[in-house]
């Protein structure tokens, strides 16, 4: 392997900019994860509140997940074809304001459309942090550990949410909300200073953005109609699994959801797009360890709805 292009992280012993990346970038999918599971206690509270039915209340928890696991294939996209430090950053700031804002609304539809905005941000944060795991840590032994730590992080996150969800809402139900926002500001002003821009000296050797002169792989423009459809499958999905313990899971609703999401990636499938994606997601570093991720972070949303 040639010198100059050796990943920094190939080497056994970590720099302490590495370090900080990691640690922004597990931050960042610990706030994704702990938000899944944080407002749980604090439902019947907020329904006090706010004066929520049974139904609106769900979506609480069901608006955020759907955000969530419906947009994590676009979001792997975006951050593929706009840049992966542009769209974790940008997506990482619309979910400090949008945990911001859901903690102050006092309107349940506005509640439900702020925790919607934070999971459709997290869906942008989660593949674009592991893109850079990937084009950052060299593959091998360097890889598979800090990934081991990303993936402790996220279901540390996960777990830590429900405690912390009791001991804040005996406060406020309102801090389940809030405490996202300013830990989501000091992960921003981190990723920003820690994360090397594309071309930069500091991201020599930290991936694809890093090399001079490097080139996208060829095929890889956007195909609007494809990452509608499939994110459309992905939504009907997602939706279909979020709404079914209040409708049934043998309901006609519930039934035709499935069957809605299982024609449109037969359809998707025919028209080549999904073997497509794969094909350039094994040219892209980024794209296997995060298909590979990708079903058990729906699994994991979909238990928490």
């Amino acid at each position: 392997m040639n010198p100059a292009t050796t990943p920094p992280a190939a080497s056994g012993r970590w720099s302490p900019r590495l370090w900080g990346i990691l640690v922004v970038l597990c931050g960042a999918l610990f706030l994704g994860a702990l938000d899944v599971s944080m407002v749980g206690v604090a439902l019947p509270s907020i329904r006090a509140d706010l004066g929520l039915s049974t139904a609106s209340l769900q979506w609480v928890v069901s608006g955020y997940v759907l955000g969530y696991g419906g947009l994590l294939l676009l979001g792997g996209r975006a951050a593929d074809l706009l840049g992966r430090r542009r769209v974790f950053l940008a997506a990482l700031a619309v979910f400090a304001v949008a945990s911001l804002l859901g903690g102050l609304v006092s309107s349940g539809a506005l509640l439900i459309a702020a925790r919607l905005v934070k999971g459709m941000a997290a869906a942008f944060t989660a593949p674009a942090g592991l893109s850079i795991i990937t084009t950052t840590f060299a593959e091998g032994p360097a890889r598979n550990r800090a990934l081991s730590i990303y993936s402790a992080f996220g279901a540390g996150g996960f777990s830590l949410g429900l405690v912390l969800s009791g001991l804040l809402t005996e406060v406020s139900w309102r801090w389940t909300l809030l405490l996202p926002a300013p830990v989501a500001a000091v992960i921003l002003a981190a990723g920003m200073r820690l994360i090397p821009r594309p071309g930069s000296p500091d991201a020599a050797g930290a991936g694809e953005h890093a090399r001079p002169g490097a080139r996208r792989p060829a095929g890889r423009g956007f195909d609007l109609l494809g990452a509608a459809t499939v994110t459309g499958g992905m939504l009907l999905l997602v939706y279909a699994v979020v709404s079914a313990p209040q409708a049934g899971w043998a309901s006609p609703r519930t039934l035709a959801g499935f069957a809605a999401a299982a024609a449109q990636s037969l359809k998707n499938s025919r028209a080549g797009f999904v073997t497509v994606s794969w094909s350039m997601a094994r040219a892209n570093p980024s794209g296997p360890d995060r298909l590979t991720m990708m079903p058990f972070t729906v699994a994991r949303l979909a238990s928490a709805s």
